[in-house]
């Protein structure tokens, strides 16, 4: 289950559709992986074809959205923390 997240617009996103805060044509795309990250109960159920599951040094975990952008997390037990949408380069 999704617990906390770090970018506004996501969250906004996640809770009622609003598309302010994303790229208007990640939406379909986000609207899976948020799914599927809210449904995780641990980190394999989120390494999916073509999402390019990978995890940093720090533990912080990420998948493939487009282009440059990720969406990233932490694992924390069964729940996904400190979400976050991002442009990596």
């Amino acid at each position: 289950m999704i617990k906390s997240f770090v970018h506004k617009g996501l969250e906004a996103f996640f809770r009622s559709g609003s598309k302010n805060g994303i790229q208007p044509h990640h939406a379909t795309r986000l609207r899976l992986q948020l799914t599927m990250l809210d449904k995780a109960r641990q980190i394999k159920d989120m390494s999916a074809p073509g999402w390019r599951l990978h995890q940093f040094s720090n533990g912080h975990w990420s998948v493939w959205v487009n282009g440059n952008w990720r969406m990233t997390f932490y694992f924390e037990g069964e729940d996904a923390i400190l979400v976050d949408y991002q442009d990596y380069h």
